[in-house]
């Protein structure tokens, strides 16, 4: 991953995330307005958690600044957050559209943290495709449209089987069938210099449909 430092700050971002991860929490709206940057600084730090997360095994203490390079990152707005519990069902009125899991597009309510790292993936897409934002829906219906667009519906109904979910019956007027489009496709004449095979292949690994194979589910670290 080293390879990415052309990115420093969706890095910072992703050590934000392994950071309360590895803390057991679930931030649940991440998108470039929750991100806040000054480059004149060069620490990370990650502030302003809900009043509900506070409880007797965790406390202000494991919010520490951890010095880095280049910049001062703060992910920001944890209106949202929730502790991840294996197992637990969730609400999937949760994060922005355009940053929605598939989980939440679908009323999968058993998530966990890969829900941070695809709304993740969804800015590094942006940021190295320069098209903001990546999964551009209408709506909720829409939005899972774009994403089969890109990731194909073959994967879609795998994912949907696996976990016996049925999709909602609005989607039978607008979801067609539709393959898998490589990601680079989505490289232009515009964007080449932002793009790097390590780029893609991490991409690749936070933006797929099923949460489970991405290594995300114990943390990003």
């Amino acid at each position: 991953m080293t390879n990415l430092i052309i990115y420093p700050r969706h890095w910072k971002q992703f050590k934000a995330l392994d950071f309360c991860h590895s803390r057991g929490i679930m931030h649940r709206d991440v998108k470039p307005h929750n991100v806040m940057i000054d480059h004149e600084k060069r620490i990370v730090n990650i502030s302003s958690f809900h009043s509900s997360l506070y409880t007797p095994n965790f406390s202000c203490r494991f919010l520490k600044p951890t010095k880095i390079h280049h910049l001062l990152l703060r992910l920001i707005d944890w209106g949202l957050a929730e502790f991840y519990h294996p197992g637990t069902e969730y609400n999937v009125r949760v994060a922005s559209r355009y940053f929605k899991g598939p989980e939440l597009l679908v009323d999968f309510q058993e998530y966990d943290y890969s829900l941070d790292m695809w709304s993740y993936g969804c800015m590094l897409a942006s940021m190295i495709f320069r098209k903001e934002p990546f999964f551009h829906g209408h709506d909720n219906y829409d939005q899972l449209v774009k994403i089969a667009k890109v990731l194909g519906t073959d994967e879609l109904f795998t994912y949907l089987d696996k976990y016996d979910i049925e999709l909602d019956a609005q989607y039978d007027d607008i979801l067609g069938r539709y393959p898998r489009k490589p990601w680079n496709k989505f490289i232009t004449p515009d964007n080449q210099r932002f793009v790097s095979n390590a780029a893609i292949d991490f991409l690749d690994k936070l933006l797929r449909y099923d949460h489970q194979p991405g290594g995300w589910g114990n943390g990003v670290g």
